[in-house]
């Protein structure tokens, strides 16, 4: 047996649910240009969780099913107020505040298909609930009750900030949402489908998930984008800043990206609803830096950016915290993590692969008292 580092160009699983081929994301085939232009996020979930599109009726149900499971036990909340504000990252908050919900749903532990699908509502629906009420509640805000006449996307950001969101807000978050739905077999997804493997619940998996989600080198680069962003300040700053970095052969978060060769063709996407965002706020400063650091990065490592680069400065433009945009990855691949948990369940095995052993043979032991 010989070992693969990070499990690179290993193929673990069959999967229907999402493809990277030829530097071309799918969705159950759909290419994600079209997703992107096209869908809304609950139609996504709709595709991913049942492999096809919905018709009016079906989206309809799925719709009224999210917001009428959208809101939290009041528990989780008095949980929240509890919480060292200052020291807890939101992250480590929604990971928290996920596996505690499943002490109140009384299916937890059910494991039929039906039972599996209900708690797959309730979870996406809540999800994005957490996140906007712990950013509320580390304010001294109230939390803000999800609405029933919104869509995903809006009332995510009408509970966030307790006012109705303008139409461009709600576009470049749904287009968000759809682009980070699923990403085949990332890190926190193959950690989601670990776990239930051994036949563990739902709320195992999605907290697992998070719980890998929440390492930098995953959900986690966003926000150091735009901290990097940040510490750059101003347009004239960057070619100095990056060529430095560049130098000193530090890391620029936002680049390159494992299985894509010529480029994330997500990032595209985001890119253009920057700068739109960009202009709309007048803070075009952004999208400026972005667009210099690309060129300059591009031209020297040869490397494009990734979908974590241009969301930074969409998500800064639409007002949200800067360490909140990673428990938004999580509200949108929540959708992917529950399709492939689903589909894990629906013909599992137990996923137990070997390790190349490295360490010492035929050791003799020795007893205590003749050992140096």
């Amino acid at each position: 047996m010989t070992a693969t580092r990070g499990l690179e160009g290993v193929v673990a699983t069959t999967s229907s649910i999402s493809s990277i081929i030829d530097d071309t994301l799918t969705y159950v085939g759909y290419n994600i240009d079209d997703l992107a232009q096209n869908a809304s996020f609950e139609e996504v979930v709709y595709l991913l969780w049942h492999r096809k599109l919905p018709n009016k009726e079906q989206l309809e149900e799925l719709r009224k099913q999210l917001a009428e499971n959208a809101s939290i036990p009041n528990e989780i909340l008095e949980h929240f107020k509890t919480y060292p504000i200052d020291k807890v990252h939101p992250m480590a908050a929604l990971r928290t505040a996920v596996s505690l919900l499943g002490l109140y749903d009384e299916e937890a532990d059910n494991m039929s298909d039906e039972a599996n699908y209900r708690k797959a509502i309730r979870l996406q629906a809540k999800i994005s609930t957490i996140v906007a009420a712990f950013a509320r509640i580390r304010k001294g805000l109230e939390p803000v009750q999800p609405r029933t006449d919104l869509g995903f996307a809006a009332n995510f950001l009408y509970m966030l900030k307790g006012e109705e969101p303008d139409q461009t807000s709600i576009e470049a978050f749904n287009k968000a949402l759809v682009l980070h739905a699923d990403h085949e077999l990332n890190a926190s997804t193959f950690t989601a489908r670990v776990c239930v493997a051994t036949l563990s619940d739902i709320y195992s998996g999605i907290t697992a998930a998070i719980g890998a989600l929440k390492g930098p080198l995953h959900g986690g680069a966003n926000e150091r984008v735009m901290r990097m962003l940040t510490e750059i300040g101003e347009p004239e700053n960057v070619e100095s800043y990056i060529r430095e970095k560049l130098a000193n052969k530090e890391k620029i978060m936002g680049f390159g990206h494992r299985v894509y060769r010529k480029g994330d063709p997500r990032a595209k996407h985001l890119k253009e609803m920057s700068r739109r965002l960009t202009e709309i706020t007048g803070e075009t400063k952004w999208y400026e830096m972005s667009t210099k650091i690309e060129e300059i990065v591009t031209s020297e490592k040869s490397l494009p950016p990734n979908v974590d680069f241009y969301s930074a400065s969409v998500y800064h433009c639409l007002g949200i915290d800067h360490d909140l945009f990673t428990p938004i990855f999580a509200i949108s691949r929540t959708s992917g993590w529950l399709a492939h948990i689903l589909e894990q369940y629906e013909n599992n095995r137990l996923i137990r692969p070997r390790a190349e052993y490295t360490g010492p043979e035929k050791q003799v032991f020795i007893p205590i008292e003749k050992r140096s």
